[in-house]
């Protein structure tokens, strides 16, 4: 008697892959922007029969809009159809310290709505009250929510972020998930700014890269073959806690580097070598008290000899060939940064290229943009970091 064999069944089931076929389309709609059927069929390599239908329900959900015939060389001109970038939107949140940003960007990264409050009451209550109410009409469109937040973020949790009350571990990504329903990714806000400036910045052209951001606290974002790195337990780049001395570990969720080195430590010296109110761009002030002042110009040899003491035990470790001051660190001088620049060189073990970051606080909506996108369109069910 002859086996009969059943072939095997497919892995994917009808649902899901006619969901990678929409997906498809709508990612050769977005890159080519403006297009025919006919494009759009040599491009997805999807037959007209079925790609028919899908791009009928893409122009119902708004991804499709039917614009006029084109230009053709020959025989009738084809109908166009063109990618609407606001079909899909995402909304950025940044906690900072005293209040949160939150911005609503389409798939362009283009910002839609921009709104700054108070951060009072519950984290999780003021984010999932603030995106609907910025989103608005839109909020169907949403499509994932990115959350760029100090400490270490991992697992959708925050810890070791007092500037904004969250020193110990709390699930906020989880719960802003839940409450609002859409993919939500989690994230260092200093991981977003390299992802931002590796994306459309100054580390667009390179695949490794470090992203040195001083501000209240001092942290860094890890760049290597175009992906961020996180470690094991998300606090890659905390570069703060970098030890000054053997019996000075900290405290409060604050590194002993960043206690000495950071904005605010130079905001008190800046305050002690020119009596008055405390600048508000302290690193800016010392460049321009250097000029005139001794003791001014002395103690900024200090801080730029520390920041390269910092930079090149990363590269130590890293070897990231190139790094991009970010924060106050973005506010020395042309000559300033060619004084970092030779210490780093003087020091490294390996060639460091080192300049400014460009995209200022637009660094971490391009990286939130880019992480919410990725999360909505892998349908992430966890918190983690989009890839």
């Amino acid at each position: 008697m002859t086996d009969v064999v059943t072939p095997p069944t497919s892995p994917v089931s009808r649902e899901r892959s006619k969901e990678i076929k929409r997906l498809s389309v709508i990612s050769a709609a977005r890159q080519v922007r403006v297009l025919s059927r006919a494009e759009l069929t040599e491009l997805t390599g999807l037959s007209p029969a079925t790609l028919t239908p899908l791009v009928r329900g893409l122009i119902a959900e708004g991804y499709l809009i039917e614009r006029g015939p084109g230009a053709s060389r020959a025989g009738r001109p084809r109908a166009m159809l063109e990618f609407n970038p606001r079909a899909e939107l995402v909304a950025a949140v940044s906690l900072e310290p005293s209040r949160i940003t939150c911005e609503i960007a389409d798939s362009d990264g283009a910002v839609v709505a921009h709104r700054t409050v108070r951060l009072t009451g519950d984290i999780v209550d003021l984010i999932c009250r603030s995106v609907p109410e910025l989103a608005g009409d839109g909020l169907p469109a949403l499509r994932g929510v990115a959350i760029a937040a100090p400490g270490v973020s991992s697992g959708g949790a925050v810890r070791l972020a007092p500037s904004v009350g969250l020193v110990e571990g709390r699930p906020i990504g989880e719960s802003v998930q839940r409450r609002l329903g859409v993919p939500v990714v989690l994230d260092n806000d200093v991981n977003l700014m390299a992802a931002g400036e590796h994306a459309a910045g100054a580390g667009a052209d390179v695949a490794d890269l470090l992203l040195l951001h001083v501000a209240d606290g001092i942290g860094a974002g890890l760049v290597l073959d175009g992906q961020v790195r996180r470690g094991a337990g998300g606090a890659a780049g905390e570069v703060g806690f970098l030890p000054l001395d053997p019996a000075d570990r900290g405290h409060d969720g604050v590194g002993p580097f960043e206690a000495r080195w950071s904005e605010n430590a130079i905001a008190e010296r800046v305050v002690a070598l020119a009596p008055g109110r405390r600048p508000e761009s302290p690193v800016r002030a010392l460049v321009e008290l250097a000029g005139a002042d001794e003791r001014a110009a002395a103690y900024l040899d200090e801080v730029l000899h520390a920041w390269s003491r910092l930079i090149v035990s990363c590269v130590c470790v890293a070897d990231p060939g190139r790094v991009l001051l970010s924060g106050a660190a973005a506010e020395l001088d042309a000559a300033a940064v060619d004084r970092l620049q030779a210490l780093v060189a003087a020091a490294a073990p390996s060639a460091t290229e080192v300049r400014r970051a460009i995209l200022g606080d637009r660094a971490v909506l391009h990286g939130a943009v880019s992480y919410a996108l990725s999360a909505a369109a892998a349908g992430l069910p966890t918190l983690l970091p989009a890839p």
